[in-house]
């Protein structure tokens, strides 16, 4: 099981266009205004250099 669904950052104010992301083992990215759709899977290894880009 994998955490609950977190709406980007990076989101427009009226959270319209935006990512989300769920993460434990491995990452799950999502487009929010079709969240049924298709679910883009990332070893969670690879999510961390974007994470470490975010906060310099």
């Amino acid at each position: 099981m994998h955490a609950e669904w977190r709406k980007s950052t990076f989101s427009s104010p009226d959270g319209d266009d935006c990512v989300e992301v769920s993460y434990s083992t491995e990452v799950h990215l999502r487009d929010s205004k079709n969240p049924d759709g298709g679910i883009l899977r990332l070893p969670a290894s690879s999510w961390a250099p974007h994470l470490l880009a975010r906060t310099e």
